[in-house]
């Protein structure tokens, strides 16, 4: 066990482990997001936010109050 260790402490060994670690972290978050179609579709979606321009607050205008978001869900 200990020489287990010993080999892991080494950086050139430590790095490399790392790098594996990561990598197959960051192939794990894309298939979990791009696998899903409503998933893939509001992800592609949220790139426009942006350049969305802010709709304008009719109710304010009226003098009534705002709408929560959960309201309109």
């Amino acid at each position: 066990m200990s020489d287990w260790f010993l080999w892991f402490t080494r950086f050139e060994n430590s790095k490399v482990v790392a790098l594996l670690l990561f990598f197959t972290t960051f192939c794990a978050i894309l298939v979990y997001l791009y696998t899903g179609r409503k998933r893939a579709e509001r992800l592609e979606s949220y790139k426009y936010i942006p350049l969305q321009d802010d709709e304008p607050d009719l109710n304010a205008e009226r003098g009534g109050e705002k709408e929560n978001e959960s309201d309109k869900i």
